[in-house]
């Protein structure tokens, strides 16, 4: 966002990533992932993107850490993808081993075992996050049930968060992973729900300068049209900072709704982005549906 644009408009900063706006929501799903947590389970976290999942996932396991009750423990690897069991082991053994050292064992027998060993000298549950859970490979997903299992009959305690889009909440009820589907714990974060407009009071007084009100910059009228087509945190974003570049160039202000509806993509609630939105890429769909990148492509136009 231009400089020039926030000074005319008395922005501190841009009204994006402006931090944590708690609800009733966020906080009684907070308390449900904690219970799951301390009863060693298989837990997935899934919300559309957008909607602060990230942020929640990262408020939950600064509590967690704060309170000393849970060891919090978290995969660094950027390629979701690509991660496998040794990779999500190797984690466990870098949070857990107390020296600075950290040795593990080429040989999958000697490394079990050492883990095992890692979880009794804990003396505590563990908690481990993963983040973009939906990319996981199935294989990688049954094995994470199988690693709680050797966790507990070595004594210790281990619960995984699985924190992803819609579709890992599909893909374990899908029929082929009843196995590890059935044993876990799913809870849907739905974000702002109904609380879009008391969002764009919030991030808007979040993000101006001290002594500027948000109706000096927005009207009622484009703040509730913003809060009827928009559903997340990262799309109101969006929006006003293409609405506030958009009343910038023309020296409105406050911002009408005829600019905010000038703004709004007339694509917003087409399949392609309500898909995305759900963690459904053409390579997901290719391989969900069993189709052709060019068949899902003619699905996506309506041409199929």
């Amino acid at each position: 966002m231009l400089t020039e644009v926030m000074r005319f408009y008395g922005l501190a900063r841009p009204p994006v990533d402006a931090g944590f706006f708690e609800t009733e929501h966020h906080a009684q799903v907070s308390r449900d992932v904690r219970a799951a947590i301390m009863g060693g389970r298989l837990i997935a976290l899934t919300a559309v993107i957008g909607s602060g999942k990230t942020i929640l996932s990262r408020r939950l396991r600064a509590d967690l850490e704060r309170e000393g009750r849970v060891i919090v423990s978290r995969s660094l690897s950027i390629d979701k993808a690509k991660i496998s069991l040794p990779l999500l082991e190797a984690a466990l053994f870098y949070d857990l081993t107390p020296e600075k050292t950290v040795k593990i064992s080429s040989q999958s027998e000697r490394r079990e075992r050492d883990l095992q060993e890692l979880f009794r000298r804990a003396k505590k549950p563990v908690a481990l996050f993963v983040d973009d859970a939906h990319d996981l490979h199935p294989k990688t997903l049954t094995a994470l049930k199988r690693l709680i299992e050797l966790v507990a009959e070595g004594g210790g305690q281990l619960s995984i968060v699985l924190v992803g889009h819609p579709k890992l909440k599909n893909d374990l009820r899908r029929p082929k992973m009843e196995e590890i589907g059935d044993r876990t714990t799913v809870f849907e974060f739905g974000g702002l729900r109904d609380r879009q407009r008391d969002y764009i009071d919030w991030v808007l007084k979040a993000s101006l300068k001290e002594g500027v009100a948000p109706d000096d910059v927005l009207t009622d009228e484009a703040a509730t049209l913003l809060a009827a087509k928009l559903k997340t945190p990262l799309q109101i974003g969006q929006h006003l900072v293409r609405a506030f570049e958009a009343g910038f160039e023309i020296g409105a202000k406050p911002i009408a709704a005829g600019v905010v509806e000038a703004v709004l993509s007339s694509k917003l609630d087409e399949l392609e982005p309500q898909l995305t939105r759900n963690g459904y890429d053409l390579r997901s769909l290719v391989e969900q549906f069993d189709a052709k990148p060019a068949e899902i492509r003619r699905l996506l136009r309506g041409d199929l």
